[in-house]
């Protein structure tokens, strides 16, 4: 059966925490948002959704899934959903629930580098809360990111399977979601990054693991990948990006 996304067309944002369980998966997917109306998709389609239909539950914001008869929202219950369906998950129940704490967290992580460039409101432009980003984003480099980053390279040290991953023996979805994060953090804070990636060695050579797995390796090469920018999560401000 095919499984539905619903996400905003035109960005990554938080819709690509599941989307990438769903491609190195290789599952059977709908992008709905990105469709024809003719094919059943459409941004009206996801509107109505959103407003509550008949049979489902009326989820707060995108990204979600539909699976027959079950809708899953927000992109970290969306990317466990779609990671113990299509066998991206620690097989062992203890290491399953050590799995969803660790998409929380990251889904936790993801905020708090939107709030960088967003500190007061979303509804504000980025210039209309530049002073108070400017603060935020010195205190997101210095102190946050390096606690983030410590703490994925302390679980992947600590593993007892000692295979280089977050949790379990195999990659997870878990740890397609730190990817994602070291990907968006290069891209929207690079000077930063390349001052401090190398005290995480396990966390970059985990991001390159993944993204040389073949299915993985052939979604960031396709036209399905979008490019980050500045409508979404991760945005390259120069101004918020500095080495220390």
């Amino acid at each position: 059966m095919t499984i539905d996304l619903y996400y905003w067309p035109s960005i990554q944002g938080r819709g690509e925490f599941p989307r990438l369980v769903l491609e190195a998966a290789g599952a059977d997917y709908r992008d709905m948002a990105r469709l024809d109306d003719v094919e059943g998709g459409g941004i009206d389609g996801m509107m109505a959704l959103l407003k509550g239909v008949e049979g489902f539950p009326a989820p707060f914001a995108p990204p979600f899934l539909v699976d027959g008869d079950i809708l899953v929202s927000q992109s970290a219950a969306s990317a466990t959903y779609a990671g113990e369906k299509f066998g991206l998950a620690p097989e062992d129940a203890v290491q399953r629930e050590w799995a969803r704490a660790i998409a929380i967290t990251t889904s936790d992580l993801a905020t708090e580098v939107h709030d960088v460039h967003h500190p007061v409101g979303n509804g504000l432009y980025f210039e209309d809360q530049k002073p108070e980003a400017l603060r935020r984003a010195k205190e997101f480099r210095g102190e946050r990111m390096p606690k983030f980053l410590k703490w994925y390279e302390r679980l992947i040290e600590r593993n007892p399977a000692k295979t280089g991953v977050l949790v379990g023996r195999e990659l997870s979805y878990a740890d397609l979601g730190l990817f994602q994060i070291v990907e968006g953090l290069r891209y929207a804070f690079p000077k930063r990054m390349a001052a401090i990636e190398g005290d995480y060695p396990r966390v970059a050579e985990l991001a390159r693991r993944v993204a040389t797995e073949p299915r993985v390796a052939a979604y960031l090469g396709s036209p399905r990948r979008l490019a980050f920018s500045t409508d979404g999560i991760f945005r390259a401000y120069p101004e918020l990006d500095g080495e220390a």
